[in-house]
């Protein structure tokens, strides 16, 4: 006796072997229904393999139908696998997601995969309960350019950066899944049969001028860290100092990374240790040195704010709760930065992250050498990787220059100051 076929399902023999295709009726076709052009409806040759993409794809209709009548889809208890809602949850469970996305850029990334996920095609199907095969370069093209063109809440016209953010997740997800379930991305149900490209891949972005990255300057970070210190919150001037002067990311620094026994430790006590967990790097930068019985001390303003923070905890920037001390949160830190900023009148621009950049631009003000300038930042750059090493000697080198650096603009600007007072007391004489 014949075995009963799934919905929708109908078998043909082709060169010997009996092969499965999953078909629309055309009633269904005649009223909207363009499953069958979004999906691969080629089952394969083994019917218990047919038997699971012949559900998949009926679920599909059945919530495309669903919503013809008006009526909700129904609820997805669970994932099916082989789905784009499937492989964005495969991703984030993976080693390269827990390895390559930090804590900071992690909710920025959720919420491009979710907002592509939440994306309805033409028949009212969303992106993320399609099959994997379903996303075709020509859609991934198609959903580029639908992000790109959609306006945003804050009144622009097109949206192209979250566009390019939208193909560079996408692209990476696509690429991890693959390796790890490649045989989700075969098109038809035989293994060897041709592989699925990354659809993402080769997707052609509209070019558009970035912005400039805005950085703070010195001023204005000691004026804002002083300001936070007087409003009660040196936790917070001590996160901006650590960004500028010793160019560790937010992220790091609010995380706990930078510890009081990083600090003029036992083993350092002439030195900070910050290490940077992006690129694996660990750099001692010198705070002073005594020349001829003279004591320069690099960062002492910065140093004369560390003092007003409490020892509450091991990490330098700790919040202090009624149940103890505890790590502060970005998003949580970045309001408090927002709200003294305004209070103390500072550019809009000024965060965290433009107090690290702040503190990049002055290397390159100060003129230090590409070796120098890694040397301090823990950036890597191939060109030189093999021969700009990163040594004690070196920071030394390099803090001399950027202290000189910062003690020549001071003098400058006092100099123009007194200039300035020589100039009008000139002309009060003159003109009594």
């Amino acid at each position: 006796m014949r075995e009963e076929l799934p919905r929708f399902v109908r078998s043909k023999e082709v060169s010997g072997l009996t092969r499965f295709y999953w078909e629309v009726p055309s009633y269904y076709k005649k009223m909207g229904c363009v499953l069958h052009k979004e999906h691969d409806t080629a089952l394969g040759t083994d019917l218990a393999a047919a038997r699971l993409k012949a559900g998949i794809l009926n679920g599909l209709f059945d919530d495309w139908d669903r919503i013809r009548l008006g009526e909700p889809p129904a609820p997805k208890i669970e994932l099916v696998p082989g789905t784009v809602d499937w492989l964005f949850k495969t991703y984030r469970t993976s080693t390269d997601w827990e390895a390559k996305v930090s804590k900071r850029t992690a909710p920025d990334h959720e919420r491009t995969m979710k907002l592509v996920a939440d994306i309805r095609g033409k028949s009212g199907q969303r992106i993320g309960d399609k099959m994997i095969t379903a996303i075709t370069p020509a859609a991934a093209d198609k959903l580029y350019e639908r992000v790109r063109d959609t306006p945003s809440r804050k009144g622009k016209t097109t949206r192209p950066r979250t566009a390019e953010k939208v193909v560079a997740v996408c692209r990476h997800a696509w690429k991890v899944v693959h390796r790890l379930h490649p045989g989700f991305f075969i098109q038809g149900a035989q293994a060897g049969e041709t592989p699925v490209w990354n659809p993402w891949e080769g997707v052609a972005m509209t070019r558009r001028r970035k912005a400039t990255k805005p950085a703070a300057t010195r001023d204005e970070v000691y004026a804002f860290a002083w300001g936070a210190v007087n409003a009660g919150h040196p936790d917070a001037a001590a996160a901006a100092v650590i960004c500028f002067e010793w160019l560790q990311r937010p992220e790091n620094v609010l995380a706990g990374y930078v510890t009081w026994n990083d600090y003029r430790g036992p083993k350092h006590p002439n030195q900070i240790r910050i290490e940077h967990h992006k690129t694996g790097e660990m750099v001692l930068h010198p705070l002073e040195e005594t020349i001829a019985g003279e004591r320069t001390l690099f960062y002492e303003e910065a140093e004369d704010v560390l003092a007003k923070v409490p020892r509450i905890g091991l990490g330098m920037v700790m919040r202090d709760r009624p149940r103890g001390p505890d790590k502060w949160d970005i998003m949580q830190m970045g309001r408090l930065v927002r709200g003294l900023r305004d209070r103390l009148g500072l550019p809009e621009t000024f965060t965290l992250d433009a107090c690290r950049h702040g503190g990049m631009t002055e290397l390159e003000e100060a003129e230090l050498t590409d070796g120098q300038g890694r040397a301090l930042s823990a950036h890597k750059s191939k060109a030189y990787e093999g021969y700009a090493k990163r040594t004690e000697k070196r920071a030394l080198a390099a803090t001399r220059k950027r202290h000189a650096h910062k003690v020549s603009a001071l003098t400058d600007e006092a100099s123009e100051i007194s200039e300035t007072q020589i100039s009008a007391g000139k002309t009060g004489a003159k003109n009594p």
